[in-house]
């Protein structure tokens, strides 16, 4: 059978349960080895234990190659430490997906503190010391002539795109990782790395703490090659994809996976200009400007929160 990712080595942070456990099965599914990083942390970032051994384990079974790792994505030498591992291991680095996550939800008027620090330290300090310590090492072949062309999938959400009730800290991190991908991918073009954004959806243990959610579903407890809309792994392929060489063009994209569904993202655009070129804005003439020229361009779209 073909594979895209043949002789490739991958680093999947959070990689024990859920989504990202369906990531590290695609991956290695495609010819990929596969570093499975998990802290084995509860859902709200406490503990820790081997949670990546029980992935490993499925890979192997499947007849692919893994090997655990169990650092703290938000602590510089563990990050650092998983690219060496690869490195060490199998001699190569290809491809960084960072998709460990917790939630601590609150709203805003009861989320303390702690708890916005803990959520932004896993997703925007871990991604970002990750993709620094794999950009380091890219550069570095592309510096002594080798092929420098890596793999940066970060993850998204739907909360961090349009927002969610009670997720003040959750959603403006997966915001910030929108920014991090673009400007990532600015940066890293030259070495021929690609950065994009997965925005992927399921029956997670993430999922499970919210209000009537349904049940956590394993990615391993679905049979290969059905469709399940609740899968963890339904964004797996698409990942796996943007891993491949075949994704090469593509980069700073923000690409949302929900059911059988692929959603491009457009991001923010200029959606309506007013001009005033002779003189400065007068704040007691902008009511109509605002009114006419701005939203009234929108038709109905803005949504009336208090009347």
């Amino acid at each position: 059978m073909d594979t895209l990712l043949e002789g490739k080595v991958a680093v999947v942070t959070g990689a024990g349960h859920g989504i990202g456990r369906g990531h590290a099965l695609e991956l290695a599914k495609q010819g990929a080895r596969v570093v499975v990083n998990d802290l084995g942390s509860s859902v709200s970032g406490e503990g820790s234990s081997r949670d990546a051994d029980l992935t490993v384990d499925l890979i192997t079974a499947r007849g692919g190659t893994a090997v655990a790792d169990y650092g703290n994505v938000a602590e510089e030498q563990d990050a650092e430490s998983m690219i060496h591992r690869a490195v060490d291991k199998w001699g190569r680095f290809d491809i960084l997906v960072n998709n460990a996550g917790i939630v601590r939800d609150a709203v805003i008027w009861n989320l303390g503190a702690e708890a916005w620090d803990a959520v932004m330290r896993v997703h925007v300090r871990g991604p970002w010391l990750a993709s620094r310590a794999a950009a380091r090492h890219w550069r570095a072949l592309a510096k002594s002539g080798h092929d420098s062309r890596g793999r940066i999938i970060n993850t998204t959400s739907g909360a961090g795109l349009v927002g969610n009730f009670g997720q003040s800290n959750y959603a403006t991190a997966k915001a910030a990782v929108v920014g991090l991908t673009q400007t990532l991918a600015l940066e890293l073009h030259r070495l021929g790395v690609t950065v994009n954004a997965i925005g992927p959806a399921g029956a997670t243990r993430i999922t499970g703490t919210m209000p009537n959610a349904p049940d956590v579903v394993e990615p391993d407890e679905i049979p290969e090659d059905c469709f399940h809309p609740l899968d963890p792994a339904g964004s797996s392929p698409v990942v796996a994809w943007l891993a491949s060489d075949e994704a090469q063009y593509v980069t700073g994209q923000v690409i949302r996976v929900i059911g059988d569904r692929i959603h491009l993202m457009g991001g923010w655009h200029e959606a309506a200009t007013a001009s005033n070129s002779e003189r400065r804005w007068d704040a007691t003439e902008l009511g109509d400007v605002f009114a006419t020229q701005i939203f009234g361009t929108q038709g109905r779209g803005l949504q009336t929160w208090r009347t």
